[in-house]
């Protein structure tokens, strides 16, 4: 409540107020003070006046209003007032006592000054702007600091005359604030309502006096002072009634809106409420997921899996594509309380951490994508609960209990502890396909097993593969768990297509145009073809874009597509458009895609071949299996009746595929798995129990390797160079190198080289070769660009290896930006996964005191390039072929010398025809190198060599002279 008092009736008001006890503020100027005796005086001159002569009364008046305009001219020195030059009027010609000259001239004095402060403000303001001109165009730092303190200074003195201007002009308007002469708190400590009112009124009485000045109704202000000289004793007839109390809407207090939950909606702002649409949709997408657990076909048997877990320590689990055991087994035995201890009994942990529920997956794709499923299921961010750990890149943390990790790393962890002892539970998960480290993984599962009796091992396999697995595991019981599947109708071709990529595409279109419901799931063998298909893809959409009723949303998936992208395929189809996967065989069984119904199967698949004879390992594209084919079809019936067309015959399907797949461990080179078997201290290799045994030919090559790189002795025992090998992540051939450029002082640089080597294929968007009579100074393009670097990196010294080092550094020193990739036709994601490798493997090596003592090693990663800049030229050519030498230290192996005509190479060991890739830096080059290393074959329509390196004979002979003492090689 706000309290405001009537301007009517002052008379009545003003009588109310008793004379003895009204006192005037004192005055801060030279005029006459007002003293009580005065008043007194005053008050009874007034009382005892006749009528008939006003005059006093108006002196009483004017003596009043002298020291009112006294008090104005000292609050006001600026301003007069209209009332002032009125009296200034009527007082000419007179030379009475009222006419005070010394006021007057203060008043001029006043005015003049205030006219020179304004004149003086105008020029400031124009000094100012020039400052702010200069500064403009020279900068803040460039001014001294003279300058700088003399702007500072200036636009101080402005800022203070605006803010008082301001001012001055509120208390012309009446909106200026009052003075009051002491708290309205009396002595008793509570508030005196009196004199707050009578401060209140003095307020009111101050504003009418100004909004009277401001219209010249001085006779309206004489009729007020008049009133103020009638003052009564009278202070008990004052009545309550003469206040008026109204509410004043200022003071009111905000409340939020009822519980109607629409008139709620309706006040919300728009980012609110897009929080709320959030939320529902969250709310929505946990209760969907939850009903989708409960309806997957596992579910039913969560009771039986837990017990029969429980029970028997080996337990096969049959399930077929889409029940969900991948997905929901792990999290079955996490609510059954396996993380607090085996078989759901709390046991503590030496180090005392929870136990953990392990699960493995055959490719990197899977295991990334299943983690995030299930940590989405379960509530947690990847990395907390629930993580995965593959080849340089590890989300796992102290509160993992649910980790997903590839074969490999498992094999890893049982080089530093053999027991498991961080595990109660581990789960192999599509252990029919059949992978190189599965194999070994399943024979040192089964002899932990029985040094464990607590320990519980879960083997998922296909149906085909059940009772080999179950005899392999001395009989072990098998759970059957039925597939979600429904009938699926298979198509083939009337005759073989020699082209199934252009068959692929076709058959897209085709099922686009006459299907009406279902997704498109495509079975490709590599990244290279789903690139090529899915620009062919975008492009025939665009062509046919006024012919499509629905949208169709290309979709690929393959191991280098990063994961954001990869999260794609689970998205769900919008309404009017069809999405079209595009795949490798990770589709088959490690991930499972909602809504496809259509299923278009090539009838290839890409396989590691690696002849122990030759020494050749390639990556050959191969007809799949038709254990392999019939788990494609099974795909199209996942969400309802489907369809596979096979981009193949009948007759091909039946004679010339095999039953099941070749397993990797008979296919494959074996250097790396013996490697890690003898450092898990396993010598005897013949007579290990592998589920299928490798060839003893194959076994006798991968010791043979070994040994020249020295890693094994004579007797075939693990040296302190092998020890060291078995440590670091990669190929024995790399890792050799990284511990050979540790004694050449070159390890910084080596580490760089691998982690792009890991990237070697797909670092440049575009072809990095020309065609021949191409102008080599075409527009600008990805093989021109590749060209500017070999240039820079003298690839005739260093060839593809020294070239990779200058891309990296190029990319570091330019603060690994994604603009300088597109601008040199670099793919980002391709360098930014090189840079996650590098950053391991360096953090490895420092572990491993790799590092020389001249080294720079700093964290941003452009050290090699910092290095390389603060050398000559001179010592910079040294450090390049201590690189070299390093890498010739772990690939002279792969050695090739330039035959006699000069049109290809021969391979040191086994006088092979091989050539250089059209990729490589060394492709063309005049005169070639005689004598180059390289880091892999591939095995196409010539046997290419890849990642091509000079070298010198007489390192070959300073490094390898056991490897090609009787080959007669050199």
């Amino acid at each position: 409540m706000s309290l405001h008092r009537k301007t009517q009736n002052s008379k009545h008001r003003m009588s109310n107020i008793k004379s003895g006890q009204f006192k005037r503020r004192k005055r801060n100027s030279a005029a006459n003070e007002w003293t009580d005796q005065d008043k007194k005086k005053e008050i009874t001159a007034d009382h005892q006046a006749p009528a008939d002569k006003p005059d006093d009364t108006i002196k009483v008046v004017e003596k009043g209003t002298k020291h009112k305009d006294e008090d104005e001219s000292i609050l006001f020195p600026n301003r007069i007032s209209q009332d002032d030059e009125h009296d200034r009027d009527n007082t000419k010609g007179e030379t009475g006592p009222d006419v005070n000259f010394e006021q007057l001239r203060l008043r001029s004095r006043q005015k003049y000054l205030s006219e020179r402060e304004k004149k003086e403000m105008v020029l400031l303001r124009g000094e100012l702007k020039d400052f702010e001109r200069d500064i403009e165009k020279l900068g803040w730092g460039n001014m001294s600091e003279q300058e700088r303190h003399e702007y500072e200074i200036k636009k101080e003195i402005l800022s203070i005359f605006d803010r008082r201007s301001r001012l001055e002009e509120e208390e012309e308007r009446g909106g200026g604030s009052f003075l009051i002469e002491d708290d309205y708190v009396n002595e008793e400590g509570r508030i005196d309502t009196k004199r707050k009112g009578d401060v209140l009124t003095g307020k009111n009485r101050r504003m009418q006096f100004l909004l009277d000045e401001e219209h010249g109704k001085k006779h309206n202000r004489l009729k007020q002072l008049s009133h103020f000289t009638n003052l009564k004793k009278n202070d008990k007839q004052h009545e309550e009634k003469t206040y008026d109390y109204v509410f004043d809407q200022a003071q009111a207090v905000d409340f939020t809106g009822g519980d109607e939950e629409d008139d709620a909606d309706s006040k919300l702002t728009a980012d609110e409420k897009a929080l709320w649409e959030k939320i529902r949709r969250e709310e929505e997408r946990v209760k969907t997921i939850e009903d989708t657990r409960k309806s997957l076909p596992v579910f039913q048997y969560r009771d039986q899996l837990i017990e029969a877990v429980k029970k028997y320590p080996v337990l096969i689990v049959v399930g077929q594509t889409g029940s969900g055991k991948t997905t929901q087994l792990p999290q079955y035995l996490y609510e059954a309380g396996f993380d607090k201890g085996p078989l759901g009994k709390e046991v503590a942990r030496k180090d005392g951490q929870k136990f953990k529920i392990g699960c493995t997956q055959p490719r990197r794709v899977a295991a990334t994508a299943v983690a995030s499923r299930v940590s989405d299921e379960v509530g947690t961010r990847v990395g907390d609960r629930v993580g995965y750990s593959i080849r340089f890149d590890d989300r796992t943390s102290e509160k993992t209990v649910i980790k997903y990790m590839t074969d490999g790393m498992l094999l890893r962890e049982f080089m530093s502890d053999p027991d498991l002892s961080e595990y109660s539970v581990m789960m192999v998960d599509e252990a029919h396909e059949r992978t190189l480290h599965t194999d070994i993984l399943l024979g040192l599962l089964k002899e932990l097993s029985s040094e464990r009796p607590e320990f519980r091992l879960l083997i998922s396999s296909a149906t085909m593969d059940s009772e080999k697995f179950s005899a392999y595991f001395n009989d072990a019981p098998i759970f059957n768990v039925p597939g979600r599947r429904f009938p699926v109708s298979i198509h083939y071709t009337m005759q073989p297509e020699a082209n199934y990529l252009h068959a692929a595409t076709t058959t897209v279109f085709q099922i686009h145009f006459s299907q009406k419901e279902g997704d498109i799931l495509v079975f490709l063998t590599g990244q290279d073809e789903i690139e090529t298909m899915a620009a062919n893809l975008r492009a025939t959409c665009e062509k046919l874009a006024g012919q499509m009723e629905r949208q169709l949303i290309v979709c690929p998936i393959y191991a280098n597509l990063p994961q954001e992208q990869q999260k794609l395929i689970f998205m769900k189809t919008p309404a009017n458009a069809r999405k079209v996967v595009l795949a490798t065989n990770i589709a088959e069984t490690s991930l499972t895609i909602d809504g496809i119904a259509n299923v278009i199967d090539c009838g290839f698949v890409k396989e590691d071949r690696y002849s122990p004879v030759t020494g050749i390992q390639s990556l050959a594209v191969v007809p799949c299996s038709r254990a392999s084919a019939d788990q494609r079809a099974g795909r199209a019936g996942r969400t309802g009746p489907g369809k596979c067309f096979r981009l193949y015959t009948r007759w091909s399907y039946m004679n010339e595929m095999a039953a099941t797949p070749t397993p990797e461990i008979l296919r494959t080179n074996l250097s790396g798995v013996v490697l890690q078997m003898e450092s898990l201290g396993i010598t005897d290799l013949l007579h290990f129990d592998f589920l299928d045994s490798p060839s003893p030919e194959a076994l006798i090559k991968a010791l043979e390797q070994l040994y020249s790189l020295g890693a094994l002795n004579e007797k075939g025992e693990l040296t302190w160079t092998g020890a060291k090998m078995a440590e670091l992540p990669c190929d024995p051939m790399l890792a050799r190198c990284l511990l050979a450029s540790s004694s050449l002082n070159c390890c910084t640089e080596v580490v760089s080289v691998i982690s792009m080597l890991e990237e070697s294929n797909s670092i440049f968007s575009g072809r990095t070769s020309r065609k021949a009579g191409e102008n080599p100074s075409a527009q600008p393009s990805a093989a021109t660009s590749a060209e500017k670097f070999r240039t820079r990196a003298d690839a005739r010294l260093g060839g593809d290896h020294l070239t990779l080092l200058e891309i990296w550094n190029q990319f570091a020193t330019n603060g690994f930006s994604p603009q300088w990739c597109r601008d040199n036709f670099i793919q980002y994601r391709a360098m930014n996964r090189a840079r996650n490798v590098r950053n391991q493997l360096a953090r490895l090596c420092r572990k491993m005191n790799l590092y020389g003592e001249e080294e720079i090693e700093e964290q941003n990663g452009a050290d090699s390039m910092i290095r390389m800049e603060s050398m000559s030229r001179d010592e910079r050519d040294r450090l390049k072929v201590r690189i070299m030498k390093s890498f010739a230290r772990g690939f002279f192996a792969n050695a090739a010398k330039l035959s006699r005509s000069g049109d290809y190479y021969q391979t040191l060991k086994k006088h092979q025809p091989v050539y250089v890739h059209p990729s490589s830096a060394l492709f063309r080059m005049v005169p070639p190198p005689k004598y180059v290393i390289y880091n892999e074959l591939m095995l196409t329509s010539k046997e290419f060599m890849r990642n091509c390196m000079p070298v010198s004979e007489r390192w070959l002979g300073e490094y390898a002279p056991h490897y090609y003492r009787s080959s007669g090689g050199k």
